[in-house]
Formats: structure tokens, C-alpha cells, sequence
């Protein structure tokens, strides 16, 4: 690329708008930050005496585990699970929480562990004490769960037990930058630090972990600067997607949130069973929920868990940003035979 000049080195600030790689100290009035994050690896019992794979490790193995223990029901943990299952391993989810993807609605964790346990995947919940040891070739990890068994022997570890950001020796205390008790670049809604000329984009900000987050922080800061065009962060609706089969397409708040919120609100939830298209591809598990606020009938948020949930939540999605009500989708002629078609009958109530 013309004009830049790449450094290979570990970067580190020597104050406000010098940074440091190996030998070369550069300087300038712009510096923006995007340095990721990785796999977060807590303390735990044993955890030191045993092999274990992270999110990143495993992407090398070329082999199916013959029974592979996976600390963490949240979204790594389970895609990888049903990944492996379908590769021929066995299988067991450890989770310290009561049920899967905290994050989510129950009425979601509960039908995904469905669909897991379908398979065949082993779910151990309410996981308290976890620890593990070496037992010959094998691992044993103590899950001290209410019911089944204590201990879980397999032939391989992985932990998804969620990410930290890279931020930890980027000398960020010398240029004054500030970063949360988990060492996020705290950052305002144009994506600049506390330190003018310093921006912070991507998973080390905290303002989501997804390619998606990542590539829209950098439209917002690129808009903001070089375009003229006024754009904040807090304009984008939590948009995500859980990469199971079938997948989850999420967007906005939760009914727990909009209970939470207090707001009047309608809900509308059909099975994936009333799905032709579903139907017709014998994918029925599943089902899709829409929130509605009940005064200015805007969408407040929506799940999709079934066959196409992924793609599904887009027209949705936008008729939130165009914070149109939601009957511009219940009153439009979707095409026969797709997923999409059932949402216009979910939000008629018929």
C-alpha cells in the first residue's frame, strides 16, 4: 500500500503519541489501537499439571479427540462441542452456570441444550469446584455438579471459558491511557480514549467481541474523521449469531431485559414446526421470538433459533435501525417458501 510502512515487533507506548517497536520509536498525532484479544486462561485447580487446548490450539488439531471435555456452555464451548460430536468424538460441556449461553432467555438455553443432548452431547450444569488432574493418557475434571457423576475422564481439555483483551504490555500507563478492571481501553462514543488522538477499535474496547463490532468501529471512527459524517457507537444495535446448527440470530434486548426495563411490551413467538420451508427440510428445531414495545410498537429486540436464523434476523434488524413499528413487516408479502415468511403471521398473531 502506498504511503505505509509496516513494523514487525511488539508495540509499546512511551507516552502520549510515542510508541516504541524494538529499536524504532515513532511518533504521531493519530495512533489507534487494535490489537484483538485471546483466549482467557483463569486459575484453576490442576489446571497447570494437565494439557489443554484454547479456542485458537484447537483449530490445529486434525484428529477427533476420542472424548473431549469442554469447560464453558457459553457460545465457543457449544459450537465447538456439536463440531467435534458431529466429527465422531464424544463429547461433555462443563458449565459452572445453570443453564447454557447465560446471556440469553431461558426459553433459548433450554431449547439449545435440547438440541445438543439430541446428539448426543453430554451438558453437566451447575458445575461448582471445577478442577482437573492428569490420570495416565487421560484428564479427569472434578465438576462437584448437583446429579451424575463428580468427575468427568477424558482424552482431551478445552477451555472456552471466554477472552481477555491483548492490553496487559502495551505500556498503556505511560501514555495515561485508562482501561477497566478487566483491561478494556475504556473509550467514549466515537471510539477515542481518554488521551486525545488515541482511538481504541476492535475486541480491546469492549464494545463486543465480533468481526462484525469490529469492522463497524472502524467505519464509525473512518466516518467520523475522514468523512465528515457524525457517527456514535451507541447508534448500533447488539446484533449476533450463535453458530450452531440450527443457528441463533439475535438482535437487541432480551425478554429478560425488556421485563427488566419495566416498559408494556407484546411478544410474539411462533415454533420452527409452523415453518414450511422448515418443514420441508425436516429442520424443525427451534423457534423465533420478536419483543415489541406496546406503546410506540417499535421492535425491541428478536431471537431466531432455527434453520436460516442467522439470515433471517436482518429484516428485522433493520426495521429497528429505521425505527419503523413493526407492522411494516407484518404487513409485507414475504416470498413462499422461506423462513422469513412466517414473521409477518408471528406479529399478526395469527
Amino acid at each position: 500500500m502506498e504511503n505505509c510502512t509496516v513494523y514487525e515487533g511488539h508495540a509499546r507506548f512511551e507516552g502520549p503519541r510515542t510508541v516504541r517497536v524494538g529499536e524504532e520509536q515513532l511518533e504521531a498525532p493519530k495512533i489507534f489501537i487494535n490489537v484483538g484479544s485471546r483466549a482467557l486462561v483463569p486459575p484453576m485447580p490442576g489446571l497447570k499439571e494437565v494439557d489443554y487446548l484454547t479456542n485458537s490450539n484447537v483449530m490445529a488439531v486434525d484428529f477427533p479427540p476420542e472424548h473431549l471435555i469442554i469447560i464453558g456452555g457459553s457460545y465457543i464451548g457449544i459450537e465447538f462441542g456439536q463440531m467435534y460430536c458431529r466429527f465422531g468424538s464424544e463429547v461433555t460441556v462443563v458449565e459452572m452456570a445453570p443453564r447454557l449461553i447465560q446471556r440469553d432467555d431461558e426459553d433459548v438455553s433450554e431449547t439449545v441444550k435440547e438440541i445438543l443432548e439430541n446428539e448426543g452431547i453430554n451438558i453437566r450444569l451447575n458445575a461448582k469446584c471445577i478442577s482437573m488432574e492428569k490420570r495416565g493418557d487421560k484428564v479427569a475434571v472434578q465438576v462437584d455438579c448437583d446429579s451424575g457423576d463428580r468427575e468427568v475422564i477424558g482424552s482431551h481439555l478445552l477451555l472456552a471459558v471466554g477472552r481477555k483483551p491483548n492490553t496487559d504490555d502495551l505500556g498503556l500507563d505511560k501514555a495515561g491511557i485508562r482501561v477497566d478492571q478487566r483491561g478494556y481501553i475504556q473509550v467514549d462514543d466515537q471510539l477515542q480514549t481518554n488521551v486525545p488522538g488515541v482511538w481504541a477499535l476492535g475486541d480491546c474496547n469492549g464494545q463486543g467481541a465480533f468481526t462484525h463490532t469490529s469492522y463497524n468501529d472502524f467505519e464509525v471512527v473512518a466516518a467520523n474523521l475522514l468523512d465528515d459524517d457524525p457517527r456514535r457507537v451507541s447508534d448500533r444495535i447488539l446484533a449476533y449469531g450463535l453458530y450452531i446448527d440450527p443457528p441463533l440470530g439475535r438482535a437487541g434486548m432480551t425478554e429478560a431485559q425488556v421485563r427488566e426495563s419495566g416498559r408494556k411490551a407484546l411478544i410474539g413467538k411462533r415454533p420452527m414446526t409452523r415453518v414450511g420451508r422448515a418443514f420441508e427440510k425436516s429442520e424443525t428445531q427451534g423457534f423465533m421470538k420478536i419483543l415489541v414495545d406496546a406503546e410506540t410498537k417499535q421492535i425491541l429486540g428478536a431471537a431466531i433459533l432455527g434453520v436460516g436464523g442467522d439470515e433471517v434476523i436482518h429484516p428485522t434488524l433493520d426495521v429497528m435501525y429505521a425505527k419503523m413499528p413493526y407492522t411494516v413487516i407484518q404487513r409485507a408479502m414475504h416470498i413462499h417458501p422461506t423462513v422469513s415468511e412466517l414473521i409477518p403471521t408471528m406479529l399478526g398473531g395469527n
